[in-house]
């Protein structure tokens, strides 16, 4: 992280430069790790004991004023320095595996973490209200222990772009005849919800036909939810893009009208901000919790594949409404700053450490 100025990084456990395939989201294998006990999270699980073994290190011979541990991958390591410096755990969730396995039951192994790590914290920071009742009701923990500070973009990552017409010819020479692009940049996973994106895409064609339909991203399901396009007829007007990043990325953001999050449990929902700055329309499922702090989109259950192809076809049939979602919309996701939500952070740190020594 040769460009972080403001806090001090120690190199824990290296890896090859660019390696991410751990295990942990898409069940990959470490190719250096063949050899073990064929247990999906292993990778991820060896790579955890080492940090763990580090940070007890690092706890002793840097005691801290307070622990900041983020989701099941650090939770570990958060309680192995509380216990070796006595020093407050705040716990922050960005997703549980109850959002992570979407319609499905998760992975034991990760279940059992999250709960020791959201016993043993001193506080805990969830990105939304859907995320603290979650913790709440599923993991049995006490409302008043769980704070929300919601998530922000950073408008200079997000710097002025010239859009290339070119990078998506097919559909941009489609929206030059009048089509609305409909549009999702996500991990291609059961969480994110994309069989009733395609189902409802398909039902939104038979209504209304001059509209295509572009998901952006990777992920396990991929060949599935290219099957269910070509299965429901739609395979011309649903385009994979695969994984995009840099230009790809924000002409993606450019090239759409619409976008949708259609995910079965999404604790916040970052896409969505960055494609209200890019002059989108929104539909957010109402299992996000993004539509917590935006107001000027459209909500629909994620599973209600009607509802959602109404939304989609009312909106694109309609330059009004588009117009107006879009301009209303930009004005919120504006006012969320990340300084505020820093400011939320350390005045936990700082309360917490005031009871350890009260």
């Amino acid at each position: 992280h040769p460009n972080i100025t403001h806090m001090n990084i120690h190199a824990a456990s290296p890896l090859p430069p660019g390696y991410h395939d751990l295990g942990a989201y898409d069940h990959g294998v470490a190719p250096e790790v063949e050899d073990t006990d064929g247990h999906e999270l292993e990778p991820m699980r060896r790579l955890q004991r080492r940090y763990g073994k580090f940070v007890r290190q690092f706890a002793r011979m840097y005691p801290p004023d307070a622990i900041h541990a983020h989701d099941w991958l650090t939770m570990e390591a958060g309680m192995i320095a509380k216990e070796v410096s006595g020093a407050p755990l705040i716990v922050h969730v960005h997703a549980t595996e109850f959002d992570r396995s979407g319609e499905h039951s998760g992975n034991p192994l990760v279940h059992e973490i999250e709960q020791q790590g959201l016993m043993m914290a001193d506080r805990i920071i969830a990105v939304s209200r859907i995320t603290k009742d979650m913790i709440v009701k599923n993991y049995h923990i006490p409302p008043d222990k769980v704070e929300v500070v919601y998530n922000a973009i950073d408008l200079a990552d997000l710097p002025p772009h010239e859009y290339d017409t070119a990078t998506y010819k097919y559909l941009e020479d489609l929206k030059t005849d009048g089509y609305t692009i409909v549009g999702a940049l996500t991990r291609l996973t059961v969480q994110k919800g994309l069989t009733y994106f395609v189902r409802a895409a398909a039902r939104a064609l038979e209504r209304y036909d001059k509209i295509a339909f572009l998901l952006s991203g990777d992920g396990e399901q991929r060949d599935e939810l290219v099957a269910l396009a070509a299965r429901l007829g739609v395979s011309d007007r649903v385009i994979f893009t695969g994984f995009v990043r840099g230009k790809q990325w924000r002409d993606a953001y450019y090239l759409i009208d619409i976008f949708i999050m259609s995910s079965v449990s999404e604790p916040f929902g970052l896409t969505a901000l960055e494609a209200a700055h890019h002059d989108t329309a929104l539909l957010i499922s109402k299992q996000s919790g993004v539509g917590e702090v935006l107001h000027n989109i459209m909500r629909f259950d994620y599973w209600d594949v009607d509802k959602l192809a109404d939304e989609i076809v009312n909106i694109a049939r309609s330059p009004g409404l588009q117009s107006a979602l879009k301009r209303n919309v930009k004005d919120e996701y504006a006012r969320l700053s990340w300084r505020d939500a820093a400011e939320r952070c350390v005045a936990l740190y700082q309360a917490s450490a005031e009871r350890r020594w009260a």
